[in-house]
């Protein structure tokens, strides 16, 4: 069988390969998308996360098999988009980054939460990130961040 999805509005058709692989190995190793990052490898940390169908996702416990006929966006694939530039500069004001490790499951997690919602509580930012682990920030400017990217995004999207 051979898998067919979009990545980051290309289409793909791949054949021969483990169809119950994860995803975040196969976006790594084999297309070279290294802004899915594999940290726990259970789905608990957040570091691999994008977007299938636009719905946030864990791409270390993804199986390769429950692409197949879906959209996928990495980190990669919303780097041109104007809310993802409305994020990235709130980041950087916010002072949201320190390693970088956990940085683009972050934006990821922030950027399909804000396509969902607007005018978003600390609450709601702060459930729309629990998915994802921060060892360095305290999330506070990560929260703030995102508080930050909601209010701009009216004035420049």
């Amino acid at each position: 069988m051979n898998l067919k999805f979009e990545l980051n509005g290309k289409y793909m058709e791949e054949g021969g390969i483990d169809l119950l692989g994860n995803l975040a190995d196969y976006l790594r190793d084999e297309l070279h998308y290294t802004g899915c990052k594999i940290a726990c490898r259970e789905g608990e940390c957040g570091a691999c996360s994008v977007l299938v169908d636009e719905k946030l996702t864990l791409a270390c416990i993804t199986p390769l098999i429950a692409i197949d006929g879906k959209k996928v966006k990495t980190i990669e694939g919303i780097k041109g988009e104007k809310l993802f530039e409305v994020i990235e500069k709130s980041f950087l004001e916010a002072g949201a980054v320190q390693c970088g490790f956990c940085t683009p499951g972050m934006v990821i997690a922030a950027y399909a939460l804000l396509k969902e919602k607007k005018n978003l509580t600390r609450d709601e930012i702060r459930a729309g990130i629990s998915g994802n682990i921060c060892r360095c920030t305290g999330y506070n400017t990560i929260v703030e961040a995102i508080e930050m990217a909601d209010r701009k995004r009216g004035e420049e999207i």
